[in-house]
């Protein structure tokens, strides 16, 4: 049958971290590819404990629709920790809950874009960011970067050359996939930028929470009106990326829209989901779990780093992230990541070439390592290989 595809069909490709994943889900296999946490570190006995309780005492609600906003006991909880942690001031009403954060893109595409609208980002940016706005018929701009972020200068020029940009896409805490922080002259800059120019902020944030050194720097939602920012978060990085619990944080206004998007895509989240996970935060010490979190990728992220510095052949440069779960490594001129990944997916080791991470394309001697996810053992294995591959081609 000849099927008559919606137009938006043309602009959709499979994500390159998605279908490695699929190969990844062999456990023979040393994955730096997904931004995956570490599953030991997953709290089940508590978890257990908590399902247990939620059924126990709210069964039949919690196995019952509820509100598309989402469950108001987490909603107010989120807007109580923002405020606390991020100087935010927000209530349960500037909440609402999403599929992830990754719905919260794709919600703010369809709430914001419309054919041939420019979203400005930085470069290189979020390939599943790139991937959701793209399906609703945008242009990319992409903005010049160094380790502190968006070039000031590259900012005006962008935003002069593009009046009417829709909103200016950034991740300031740990970068996926540089991770890199962006410094708080930066984040003030485009802050600033952003409200003379009349152009929303999108700040996504999944792993602000995740800073093992250095310090803790202003939220883009903290440091503009009312208003001039939209805030992305999520469990998944901090907690359990199977419940699927991220929320869009913003002015009530927006928000509402978000929700009556919402409503047509999937109604509401997981109702069991919500509740198991505002029972945890009631009777366990968030805090705790996710310093153990820190501690651990601390160590993997200095064995990376270590095991790069020694094993890689001169040329080759990488970035040493104070948080999150990504490093960023450019290869000699010359070398395409594509080429490397398949040598190396031959002796069973994955990573993601960062050609796909700019959506204009190029820059292909790059890749993003995710040290979060395998063990410290196999960190070393894995990171050997790539550098015995690299010094293979160099040859």
């Amino acid at each position: 049958m000849n099927y008559q595809y919606a137009k938006r069909m043309e602009n959709l490709r499979a994500s390159e971290v998605r279908e490695l994943l699929k190969v990844t889900e062999n456990r023979e296999v040393i994955s730096f590819g997904g931004g995956l946490p570490a599953p030991e570190l997953f709290p089940l006995e508590e978890i257990k404990a908590v399902s247990a309780a939620v059924l126990e005492e709210s069964g039949m609600e919690a196995l019952q629709y509820t509100t598309t906003e989402g469950y108001a006991p987490l909603r107010r909880w989120i807007a109580q920790r923002m405020n606390r942690t991020l100087g935010t001031d927000l209530d349960e009403d500037n909440i609402q809950l999403t599929n992830g954060s990754q719905q919260g893109l794709d919600l703010t595409g369809k709430v914001f874009l419309d054919e041939g609208d420019v979203v400005l980002c930085e470069s290189p940016t979020y390939l599943s960011a790139i991937g959701a706005f793209r399906a609703y018929g945008c242009r990319f701009v992409e903005v010049d970067t160094d380790d502190d972020g968006m070039l000031p200068a590259a900012l005006d020029a962008a935003i002069a050359a593009n009046p009417s940009a829709k909103f200016i896409y950034a991740i300031p805490n740990f970068q996926n996939p540089t991770g890199r922080s962006w410094s708080l002259e930066r984040r003030q800059y485009l802050v600033e930028a952003a409200q003379r120019n009349g152009i929303l902020v999108v700040e996504d944030n999944p792993y602000g929470e995740l800073r093992f050194e250095g310090e803790n720097l202003p939220s883009l939602i903290s440091l503009a009106a009312p208003g001039g920012v939209l805030h992305l978060g999520t469990f998944s990085k901090t907690f359990c990326p199977g419940y699927r619990i991220g929320w869009i944080a913003g002015d009530k206004q927006v928000v509402e829209k978000y929700g009556l998007c919402k409503q047509g895509t999937d109604l509401q989240c997981n109702t069991l989901a919500q509740r198991e996970i505002a029972k945890y935060l009631e009777l366990y010490d968030i805090d705790a779990h996710i310093e153990k979190i820190r501690r651990v990728y601390h160590r993997r992220r200095d064995l990376a780093v270590e095991t790069m510095a020694r094993e890689f052949p001169g040329g080759t440069s990488f970035t040493r992230p104070q948080g999150g779960l990504f490093l960023w490594v450019r290869l000699p001129e010359g070398i395409a990541a594509r080429q490397l990944l398949t040598a190396c997916m031959e002796r069973n080791v994955a990573f993601v070439p960062g050609g796909a991470f700019f959506p204009g394309g190029g820059n292909e001697n790059t890749m993003r390592i995710n040290f979060s996810n395998m063990p410290e053992s196999r960190i070393v294995e894995g990171l050997t290989i790539i550098g015995e591959e690299l010094r293979k081609l160099l040859a």
